[in-house]
């Protein structure tokens, strides 16, 4: 039980000194809703120039709308070629690519008694293997301009999920390989970094096919164990995607920044 009131949740995020991404090309995935519309939408302010990309194009334009800096790009990245068709869209359109951001994942809820191979290989697909293939179509672009990628993890990726475990192994996969990639590219000056939110409101419970009255008991069980007493809003947890990306953090990489309001520490 809290011995303090719920943290207050702010209607508007808070000032802080802009990060500056004029002249920047960023392709932001899962960009049509929570996380990745909050991400998109603040590199765009902050200058950049941005490709969105999720499966949704009604959800995409949405993003998009008002943002005359962001583009939409819709496209199952699980698909064959999609991932090198998503850096050939912004490269062909932009002439560059400095920023990477992998959010596109999905939350499998699977138990032991009920695991198959073929859910443990969807959840890996998206988590896993669709970051490596964009990161690998996107990597001689980011040599050229010392760019930088930033993955979405999980505080699940580094702490037990009972029910979701293969979640939880996808994204801590997706931070071992934020470590060793950071530690493959520095010489090229590429840096690369994980983002690991604890609940944060989005659709991803009711993406992963819970009825609305079990999403809301999660919603308020999760809330309930957080220390600050609140899920993480989208424009919290974007303002340090843009942080970890920021061509003027120079000298951090390899790192995985949790920001869960106090949840790891119980």
């Amino acid at each position: 039980m809290n011995a303090h009131p719920p943290a207050h949740s702010p209607a508007h995020p808070p000032t802080h000194p802009p990060a500056d991404f004029t002249g920047r090309v960023v392709i932001v995935t899962g960009a049509g809703s929570g996380i990745g519309r909050a991400t998109a939408r603040a590199f765009a302010g902050a200058g950049a120039r941005v490709l969105v990309v999720g499966r949704r194009k009604d959800a995409l334009d949405e993003t998009a709308a008002g943002h005359p800096g962001i583009a939409v790009h819709p496209a199952d990245l699980r698909a064959p070629g999609a991932a090198e068709e998503t850096v050939e869209a912004a490269t062909a359109r932009w002439g560059q690519l400095d920023v990477l951001v992998n959010n596109a994942g999905a939350a499998q809820l699977m138990t032991l008694a009920d695991t198959t191979a073929t859910a443990i290989a969807d959840v890996f697909d998206l988590n896993v293997t669709v970051p490596s293939l964009l990161a690998h179509h996107a990597l001689p672009h980011l040599r050229r301009s010392r760019g930088s990628i930033t993955n979405l993890s999980s505080t699940y990726g580094h702490r037990p999920l009972p029910g979701g475990s293969y979640y939880a192994a996808s994204k801590a996969a997706l931070e071992q390989l934020t470590r060793s990639w950071a530690a493959e590219l520095a010489a090229d000056g590429v840096r690369v970094n994980a983002l690991a939110p604890g609940p944060t409101e989005s659709q991803a419970l009711a993406a992963a096919g819970l009825p609305e009255a079990v999403v809301e008991d999660v919603k308020r069980q999760e809330a309930a164990r957080i220390p600050l007493g609140r899920r993480g809003e989208p424009h919290e947890v974007a303002t340090w995607i843009l942080r970890l990306s920021d061509p003027a953090t120079t000298w951090l990489t390899g790192q995985v920044l949790t920001l869960d309001g106090g949840l790891e520490l119980i």
